[in-house]
């Protein structure tokens, strides 16, 4: 039968669409499979060096001010109980000069036992007594403080005899209230020196 020229079909065209890419191919401006994207590191990469960056410890001082701080108040809590204890082991341990002598007069200590601007707690019979070395000589009281009967102490820093109960300070000299709750002065004791050797009178 012939065939009319006319009415073939007409080829495929087989090019690709515009703009498209081959069979396989990636798309316009896109990364090959497996590839990173624009600009970006492949994974497994090291992180950026400002994101590795973490903040260290605390100023190296911390510890140092923290440390003293505690050595501080140890060295206060120390110097507290040195100043409670210290009379009372004086007054329950007298020294082994200690005893009635005629007169009434009672060895008590030494003058090197208590050098200038110091005081010692003595056991003045069954009582404890206070000596103090002044710019005046030599003075003795009555240990018992006059507020609560608390057993006081020389302070040598501050040249006064001090309560460790209630703070209560008394003149080294005279025996008068300086500072605190006491409501009288110290009592005092008749104090004298024969050689090196400091005597107490009893009342």
């Amino acid at each position: 039968m012939d065939h009319d020229p006319a009415t073939a079909p007409e080829p495929r065209d087989q090019a690709a669409p515009d703009g498209g890419a081959p069979d396989g191919g990636a798309p316009d401006g896109g990364a090959p499979d497996g590839g990173a994207p624009d600009g970006g590191a492949p994974d497994g990469g090291a992180p950026d060096s400002a994101a590795s960056s973490a903040p260290t410890s605390g100023p190296e001082g911390t510890y140092g001010r923290r440390r003293f701080l505690r050595w501080l108040a140890g060295l206060t809590v120390f110097s507290t109980l040195a100043m409670i204890v210290t009379p009372i082991v004086g007054f329950l341990v007298p020294p082994k000069t200690s005893g009635t002598a005629s007169g009434g007069k009672v060895p008590v200590a030494t003058t090197e036992d208590i050098p200038p601007g110091t005081g010692k707690v003595v056991a003045l019979g069954s009582k404890p007594a206070i000596v103090t070395n002044t710019d005046q000589g030599l003075r003795a009281f009555s240990a018992i403080c006059t507020h609560l009967g608390c057993v006081v102490a020389y302070n040598d820093l501050a040249s006064v005899i001090q309560c460790p109960c209630h703070d209560g300070r008394f003149n080294p000299v005279s025996g008068a209230v300086v500072s605190g709750p006491p409501p009288a002065p110290l009592p005092p004791i008749t104090v004298s020196v024969e050689g090196d050797q400091v005597f107490l009178s009893e009342a």
